[in-house]
């Protein structure tokens, strides 16, 4: 199971990446975001190990880790912050531009 996880972490990762370095804006973006839920995915999958009850129950036993959660839940608020400012950008440069594509814009070349 954990070779799973780190090939899907990992094909995420890849995949955002490439999407990132095309030169479609709105590619770009679909890439930060996949980015963002690898990062999320790996975060969760290191920091969690097998406890033998959940975090916050009144139970006896091994606890899980609330700490990778209460990181995850953090680091996906941030990134929907990112993505909302990603995309109020990506209005701005479709409507002044009408275009999506990074190489028909004459002043990001500069």
């Amino acid at each position: 199971m954990n070779l799973l996880k780190a090939l899907t972490i990992g094909a995420m990762f890849g995949i955002g990446v490439f999407q990132m370095l095309r030169r479609n804006v709105i590619r770009s973006t679909i890439g930060l975001i996949i980015i963002a839920n690898a990062v999320n995915l790996f975060l969760l999958s290191t920091g969690a190990y097998q406890g033998a009850v959940a975090a916050y129950v009144n139970a006896t036993g091994q606890r899980s880790d609330a700490l990778p959660q209460a990181l995850v839940l953090t680091a996906i608020v941030i990134s929907m912050a990112g993505f909302s400012l990603v995309l109020g950008l990506l209005y701005v440069l479709s409507t002044r531009y009408h275009t999506a594509d990074a190489d028909e814009i004459a002043e990001l070349k500069h």
